[in-house]
């Protein structure tokens, strides 16, 4: 496929950067030569310098033969534009990033009078994510499937549970319960594990199956109290503001510490049931007099992942239940991991999956299944995917352990009729299921991929 990105920035070179090795042509185009640049010496991509929406740099980037244009520059109305005019100029799809919280509620408007086929909101993504981090204490990762159906949640393995130190099967013989281990990390190996996988202190395990099945799974490991009652948000960002619409909606209780007083101003307009704080959330005097980290949960949304970093280790230190920092930078990342902060939002790399799963799902688009949605596990390690079958996969109702299936991946959770299915090898695929698939090494266009 030909695929033009247009902004080089934070998005559009993760973007660029998942992609390249997926065997599309790709084009990024910016007015920055010397990231363009950079990008060139990095990648297997064409760069062309100047403006997304001028005639001639799109024409030069070859929009009349591009299967997907994809709009992520700082500016939503630049955004706008360019993919109104790409698509004039005969551009197949778009997709555009709109962060505005105005303009993105009539997404559907835009979608329909300028002909967008999808509209990304990476704050947005980020907030549903912290949303359901705050409803599952316990959890570094959230993720759902099957419009809420099928859920996976990522959690450190520890000593209290009695999880560690036998095989999943003697565990799951114990205390039968409805979920499976779908992946793990121990130090820098990556498990799908089997029934036989001995799971160990500090592991980081993936479990996936029903929200009431994942639930009594967290009763059974003695991990079902904490709910987050109250929350302290570090920074009034467009995030901020998406996630205390969310959980206000639950009953939980917002502060939002920012020192910029014009956005204090904005917030309390757009928020009136929350607490906003005008002051330096990092100063250690604002932290002391407002009890800052008195609360059940701390975020920390700042625009500088430095801030972030120092801020998420402080409230870890200081026995706040659950902290999630926002986090851009890669090493920054793993630092986060070493001193125990493992709830770790990035925008654009959210951004990045949903863009890559349209993606294989239009390279594939009179294949077997359409895929829903693409997760990038354990730092890219696993992918976790969604397809809805279609009537052309080649072995519905065939059952799993009749299928000659790739090494290193695993069906992990079907969504049938309402019901959600843990997989065994009597299982068959059937038309209209969704289906999740934990694949390692593999990049999945399309369902017929898991066959060797």
């Amino acid at each position: 496929m030909r695929i033009i990105i247009i902004g080089n920035g934070k998005v559009g070179y993760t973007l660029a950067k998942q992609l390249s090795g997926e065997n599309h042509e790709l084009v990024l185009i910016d007015k920055d030569a010397e990231a363009l640049a950079n990008a060139e010496g990095v990648l297997d991509i064409l760069c062309v310098e100047g403006s997304g929406a001028s005639i001639r740099v799109l024409r030069e980037a070859g929009v009349r033969g591009a299967d997907l244009v994809v709009a992520v520059t700082g500016s939503d109305e630049l955004n706008i534009v360019c993919c109104l005019i790409a698509k004039k100029l005969g551009a197949k799809h778009t997709v555009c990033r709109i962060r505005n919280p105005e303009y993105y509620r009539e997404a559907n408007l835009l979608k329909r009078e300028i002909g967008v086929d999808l509209i990304i909101n990476p704050e947005y993504a980020a907030a549903g994510e912290i949303s359901r981090l705050l409803r599952v204490p316990t959890a570094f990762s959230v993720e759902t499937f099957a419009r809420g159906r099928v859920e996976m949640i990522g959690f450190p393995v520890q000593k209290s549970d009695g999880l560690a130190g036998i095989s999943l099967y003697e565990f799951n013989r114990r205390h039968p319960n409805g979920v499976l281990m779908c992946a793990a990390i121990r130090g820098t190996e990556v498990f799908v594990p089997n029934g036989s996988f001995v799971p160990q202190v500090g592991d980081k395990a993936y479990i996936i199956g029903s929200p009431q099945e994942t639930a009594r799974f967290f009763h059974i490991l003695g991990r079902d109290g904490g709910l987050v009652r109250s929350l302290t948000v570090l920074g009034g960002s467009k995030i901020a503001t998406y996630l205390a619409w969310a959980v206000e909606k639950v009953g939980m209780k917002v502060r939002i510490v920012e020192l910029d007083p014009d956005k204090c101003e904005a917030l309390a307009e757009k928020l009136p049931g929350a607490y906003i704080i005008q002051g330096d959330g990092t100063d250690s005097e604002v932290i002391e007099s407002e009890n800052l980290l008195d609360t059940d949960a701390f975020v920390a949304l700042t625009n500088r992942d430095e801030e972030n970093l120092l801020m998420a280790m402080t409230a870890q230190r200081s026995g706040v239940g659950t902290v999630v920092a926002k986090m851009n930078r890669p090493n920054y990342i793993e630092m986060m991991r070493e001193f125990g902060v493992d709830s770790i939002i990035s925008p654009k790399d959210l951004t990045a999956n949903q863009i890559t799963a349209y993606v294989r799902s239009m390279a594939r688009s009179q294949g077997s299944a359409v895929m829903e949605n693409l997760y990038k596990l354990l730092g890219g390690a696993v992918e976790a995917v969604e397809f809805t079958v279609s009537s052309a996969a080649s072995f519905l109702d065939t059952p799993l352990k009749d299928l000659n299936l790739k090494d290193g991946l695993l069906v992990a959770a079907i969504a049938r009729e309402g019901k959600t299915i843990i997989p065994d090898g009597s299982t068959c695929i059937r038309a209209g299921d969704r289906v999740i698939i934990m694949a390692r090494s593999i990049f999945l266009q399309d369902l017929d991929d898991i066959l060797r």
